[in-house]
């Protein structure tokens, strides 16, 4: 499978009878025999029905074959996202033992096409935090070094990707959960427009920053997975209407003109990451590129406000297993269920308030734009050993000191974002750019993506090339 890298080629190879599913994924299951003890990516791997769907679709006549896009590619799903008979645990101790009865709609979209589930990937419990360990699954560590965090809170699906355990991967993206690995692990992450891809997996139907999302080794890999995921459906009352297909992806402008920040005028940004942003931004500017450093209406009082809503999700949706489960509970989920049970309706209302007038005023400066552009990681991957790990701080000068730099494109949900990776930074690991659009335009963020990818070919860890 070395010489079809991309899940789009080997999809039309295994279509075109050129190549095999059941070679395919063999592939894929070697490989994740061998990077499991590594990087502990997979909470199980389903090789028994992996090779029974393959090798049903080798025995499909070619023109049987012809409808499915990701037609035999291997496929990891994130342990958040329920599998109709697979143990889905949430990374929580508490469901160590729930089978799902039923596949939600990205699920079933993607088995329709013709993916192969090869696995569940790990996740934080309930998909907490921006490092992917839980109680239940232990630590997910980077492949590009295994002393370092995979991120998260779909670690586990970066990771597969990355070491090429599987060609896609799913991902929930509340706060930068695909973004945040995708940068970590030199992926490519897309947080699609708000409703794009149905969100029927929450205890509510009306969640405004959850979204489903892939994890890819290429840009129109990443699209192809949206292609066959988006559109309406009623099991999610806010899904978007039938929109432009995702897939194949459009040209980019060829004069984009681009609106960029180092730091969303929040963040503290690192040596490594700002030199690697502003590398990208040169070699932009000599390709054609309009550049204009501007103003972002993003604060440190963003970021709180997300942390208060991310709180408030976690009080209403999982505090009820305080009772006769706390000591299962990871202690920073109990931590969160307590301090979102302090907040008030007032207070949220407040939020809400805040958060209207923060899309309004960045609707205004993406106006005469293509696209805003900043780093989706304020570093390279910290330490997986939470121990190691520093704490987010408000630091003296007023920059807020964190690894990411995503939740607030989760408050401003209806733009789609994708991180593409940048390039190695001197300590050798990658970082990502995110590419932020205006309202619904997927296609434009996709497109601006590809050509910044001419620039930054993908790189892998060199077991996974």
């Amino acid at each position: 499978m070395a010489e079809l890298n991309s899940a789009v080629a080997l999809a039309e190879a295994i279509r075109s009878g050129k190549s095999s599913a059941v070679e395919a994924v063999e592939t894929c299951l070697a490989r994740s025999a061998k990077e499991q003890p590594r990087i502990n990516c997979f909470t199980e791997i389903y090789a028994e029905e992996a090779r029974e769907q393959a090798a049903r679709i080798d025995a499909f006549p070619l023109a049987e074959r012809a409808g499915q896009a990701l037609c035999g590619v291997p496929v990891g799903i994130k342990d958040f996202t329920p599998i109709a008979g697979k143990l889905t645990t949430f990374g929580s101790k508490v469901f160590r033992d729930y089978v799902a009865e039923h596949d939600p709609v990205i699920v079933r979209r993607l088995k329709a096409a013709g993916a192969v589930i090869v696995g569940h990937t790990t996740t934080p419990e309930f998909a907490y935090s921006g490092n992917t360990q839980s109680p239940l699954w232990g630590i997910t560590r980077n492949p590009w070094n295994t002393k370092l965090s995979a991120g998260g809170s779909s670690g586990g699906s970066g990771a597969a990707v990355a070491a090429g355990c599987v060609m896609l991967a799913e991902g929930t993206d509340m706060g930068g959960s695909v973004r945040i690995p995708a940068s970590l692990c030199g992926v490519v992450g897309l947080k699609p427009s708000f409703g794009r891809i149905p969100m029927d997996i929450l205890r509510t139907q009306y969640d405004t920053l959850a979204h489903f999302g892939p994890l890819a080794r290429c840009v129109d890999d990443a699209a192809l997975f949206l292609a066959v995921s988006e559109g309406p459906d009623d099991a999610d009352a806010l899904s978007l209407p039938a929109l432009p297909p995702a897939f194949p992806v459009a040209s980019s402008p060829t004069r984009p003109r681009l609106a960029v920040s180092l730091d969303l005028d929040t963040h503290a940004i690192s040596d490594e990451v700002a030199e690697l942003f502003h590398r990208l931004i040169d070699d932009l500017a000599r390709s054609g590129a309009e550049i204009t450093w501007v103003k972002t209406p993003f604060s440190v009082q963003s970021v709180l406000d997300w942390e208060d809503l991310w709180a408030y999700c976690f009080a209403g949706d999982v505090g009820h297993l305080l009772e006769g489960h706390r000591g299962d509970l990871d202690p920073n989920v109990v931590a969160l269920i307590e301090a979102g049970r302090k907040l008030d309706a007032v207070k949220l209302r407040a939020i809400e308030h805040r958060r209207t007038a923060l899309w309004r005023a960045f609707a205004e400066v993406l106006k005469g734009y293509d696209a805003l552009l900043c780093p989706t990681t304020c570093t390279t991957a910290p330490f997986a050993d939470p121990a190691r790990r520093e704490r987010d701080e408000i630091l003296p000068d007023g920059r807020f000191k964190s690894v990411d730099m995503t939740g607030h494109f989760n408050l401003t949900s209806s733009c789609p974002v994708i991180s593409v990776p940048m390039g190695l930074g001197a300590s050798g690991m990658p970082a990502g750019v995110q590419i932020v659009g205006h309202r619904h335009d997927d296609r434009g963020v996709l497109a601006l993506a590809k050509w910044i990818e001419g620039l930054r070919p993908p790189a892998f860890p060199p077991a996974a090339v």
